[in-house]
């Protein structure tokens, strides 16, 4: 797949997978693996981009004395989750023609 594309790809998966709840970095590769294969060398820059555009938030916690970064989407993140998905829509149905 095109990288530029993937790309596009991945940020939104990220977000789908924040908003039911938060997680943190290793969680959400572990979910977003079912879909996409994703590196960790891949995931935190996307997830420090999507934060430096406001599409995320952090917050830390301790897990067995260890200092946890989760991740919570915010509204601009549903927002941008939102708009996606009429993208993603109209993506589907150039693939199902091309696919047919």
């Amino acid at each position: 797949m095109d990288s530029q594309l993937k790309r596009g790809f991945l940020e939104v998966v990220v977000l789908a997978s924040l908003k039911y709840q938060d997680s943190y970095g290793y969680m959400i590769s572990q979910e977003v693996a079912n879909v996409v294969d994703i590196s960790e060398s891949t995931l935190y820059p996307i997830l420090r981009r999507l934060e430096s555009q406001g599409f995320v938030t952090t917050y830390e916690t301790t897990h067995n004395s260890r200092i946890r970064r989760n991740y919570q989407i915010t509204k601009a993140g549903l927002k941008k989750l939102e708009d996606s998905d009429t993208d993603f829509r109209e993506m589907k149905k150039i693939f199902d023609y091309i696919l047919r």
